[in-house]
């Protein structure tokens, strides 16, 4: 499985807006653009999940370079200007999204280990984790 060309830069971003503590600033931007995108929601939903639990200190079971990999995911995600620029209509979320698949496909068995930890929490651990910041919707 090949990583998606130009992921390493963010790969590198990613490792600094961990050490910095920006994740939660990653959340609230992904929740205001998935907004406008109907495809990999679910993706997009469970990648937010996992770093929520994971900046909480509830759920450490990820490695370090799938956490690395989620993060980038996700800010490659925000980038308006990446491998196929957001603004060409009809195409322009296409690659976000590969790299999104990319992502889940290569570190399943993590997330699945993420999912496996989130379905056997507590009520209100997992309505925790439901309640991420609502997408913004634009009109």
């Amino acid at each position: 499985m090949r990583k998606p060309p130009g992921f390493d830069r963010y790969l590198d971003l990613a490792g600094r807006f961990l050490a910095r503590g920006r994740v939660p600033a990653l959340l609230f931007a992904v929740a205001r653009k998935s907004g406008r995108l109907k495809l990999a929601r679910n993706d997009l939903k469970l990648l937010q999940e996992l770093l929520v639990a994971w900046v909480r200190g509830e759920y450490r079971g990820i490695s370090s370079q799938a956490l690395v990999s989620v993060v980038a995911a996700l800010l490659y995600f925000l980038a308006p200007v990446d491998l196929v620029p957001d603004w060409l209509l009809g195409v322009g979320f296409l690659d976000d999204l590969a790299v999104l698949a990319w992502v889940v496909r290569r570190w399943q068995s993590e997330i699945d280990a993420f999912k496996v930890w989130r379905d056997g929490q507590g009520v209100e651990t997992r309505e925790a984790l439901a309640q991420l910041p609502a997408p913004v919707q634009r009109r």
